[in-house]
């Protein structure tokens, strides 16, 4: 199982940069090591956050699927597989999805797993129909692109598989946000307690200084007893009301 062990060392006042390492290295996306190189050179300095200037808070975390990027599954892969939706929740298999979020399994395995009889899945097929139904969320990108203006620390925290390159490949989402916390690479998924620890444990942030934002209400719930800010998302508008609550107030987004 992907893996990330951390120890911190604690800068007094400043953002203290994690020592890592991990097994399964060749999963750690891009992002993820550029995100753990800038802290390192940061802290071979004696001004730890100079190539930023001080931190802004709070940290945002973003749940991607059906938060940022509209999530085709319900849809269009049924439509693939020419099945209405129930007919493919009944026949595809139980916890190879899963798996795959998870990064316990590649790409092939899933293809091989997907239906619980093992029927042959054409899986360059299916990433097509994936990638040809991402597209944002109504006046997410404008959110998104606000928020980075006003200079905000903004992270992924997604439950998906390696398949999120393809989002990024369409979308450039990395233009708002890095790619830091995907359940393919840490080996866990949301809403599992100890990776909500792990992540403010990662960032080197009080958990209160942290605002995370999703769809799914199971989630919300895990964020705020790990001492999170949850803020359930249901639109754009709605969310940058709640955002606002928090006084956040971006200006001309929507």
């Amino acid at each position: 199982m992907c893996s990330v062990l951390l120890s911190l060392k604690v800068v007094t006042n400043h953002w203290a940069p994690p020592l890592l390492s991990f097994s399964r290295s060749k999963d750690f996306s891009k992002s993820q090591v550029e995100f753990v190189s800038r802290r390192r050179i940061a802290a071979s300095s004696n001004h730890p956050i100079a190539m930023s200037g001080d931190r802004k808070l709070p940290v945002l975390l973003f749940d991607v699927m059906d938060t940022l990027v509209r999530d085709p599954f319900y849809h269009d892969v049924p439509a693939f597989f020419r099945m209405e939706f129930q007919q493919l929740i009944s026949e595809k298999h139980p916890t190879s999805w899963l798996e795959f979020e998870n990064g316990l399994i590649d790409e092939v395995e899933f293809g091989e797993s997907f239906f619980k009889d093992g029927r042959h899945v054409d899986i360059e097929g299916l990433k097509g129909c994936m990638q040809d139904g991402y597209q944002y969320l109504d006046g997410m990108k404008a959110l998104l692109h606000n928020l980075k203006q006003e200079n905000y620390e903004i992270h992924a925290f997604t439950n998906y598989p390696i398949w999120y390159t393809m989002i990024e490949d369409k979308l450039k989402l990395s233009a708002y946000l890095s790619w830091t916390f995907c359940s393919c690479n840490l080996g866990k998924r949301k809403p599992a307690p100890e990776i909500f620890k792990e992540v403010s444990h990662l960032l080197d942030v009080d958990p209160r200084n942290c605002i995370f934002v999703d769809d799914r209400m199971e989630n919300i719930n895990a964020a705020r007893k790990a001492g999170m800010v949850g803020l359930h998302f249901k639109n754009a508008a709605s969310l940058q009301h709640d955002l606002s609550m928090h006084s956040i107030d971006i200006h001309d987004t929507l």
